[in-house]
């Protein structure tokens, strides 16, 4: 009889709060940092006690994810921490995942699904051939990802630069610059553009007509009025008074 009846495996991890899973006769207590994971068929019948956690469960297909972990039961409630690593990617990346849910097309979706098994797969334990398979992939992308949330929460700054990024991560800057250059483009270009969007978003909001070009075109991490100009050009193919004008008149 095979450790595993069923072909779904279940990670349960936990965001806050914690509890003592039943699993296989064995109990494994499990709270903020921890993910476990466990067969699909048993999953229902087990008890999570006390209530009260707060928690992401993801369910992978045995057949799928048995080729990139060799023995699928020797990660059966095997605790496995979320705050760092393949797993905290994992985690960001699906939630990223599901906040982008309805602007995903079936191609993407199927693109997110390798990637997720692919940080799955390092979090548990790879084989040797599908962690250097993940790591030019899923890992990639999913850092690409947090970075650019990174970027996007500071409003894409000038202020910050590849050296900041990277300690944030836990990477190198020459990486950090690697990755958006595999999309071909740099992070130069994607902070510029984010902080154009920011602008443009303010100048279109009758709610900052009050506030003038500078302060806004500051706000949105440009110090030289004159380069936020040109720059504002290029991108709009108008000044940031045409923007502000149009608005007006709406």
């Amino acid at each position: 009889m095979p450790l595993i009846d069923s072909d779904d495996l279940i990670l349960l991890a936990a965001l806050d709060g914690a509890s003592v899973m039943k699993h296989r006769g064995r109990e494994e207590p499990i709270g903020n940092g921890r993910a476990l994971m466990m067969s699909g068929e048993e999953v229902g019948l087990n008890l999570i006690q006390p209530g009260g956690m707060r928690f992401v469960n993801m369910s992978f297909s045995l057949r799928q994810l048995s080729p990139l972990i060799g023995d699928p039961a020797s990660v059966l409630m095997q605790p496995l921490p979320t705050t760092s690593g393949a797993m905290r990617l994992l985690l960001d990346y699906v939630q990223s995942i599901q906040d982008a849910d309805d602007a995903l097309t079936p191609e993407t979706w199927q693109l997110a699904v390798t990637h997720i098994f692919d940080l799955a797969a390092l979090a548990m334990g790879a084989t040797r051939d599908a962690a250097e398979i993940a790591r030019g992939r899923g890992v990639r992308v999913a850092r690409l990802r947090a970075i650019k949330a990174d970027i996007l929460a500071h409003g894409g700054h000038g202020e910050l630069s590849a050296e900041d990024i990277a300690a944030r991560h836990h990477l190198c800057a020459r990486y950090v610059r690697k990755l958006f250059e595999s999309e071909g483009t740099s992070l130069s270009d994607f902070m510029l553009r984010q902080r154009l969007v920011r602008a443009h978003r303010m100048l279109g909001d009758p709610s900052h007509a009050d506030r003038s070009i500078t302060a806004i075109a500051f706000d949105a991490g440009f110090n030289d009025l004159s380069y936020f100009n040109r720059a504002f050009r290029r991108r709009y193919d108008a000044t940031p008074s045409d923007v502000r004008a149009a608005a007006l008149k709406n």
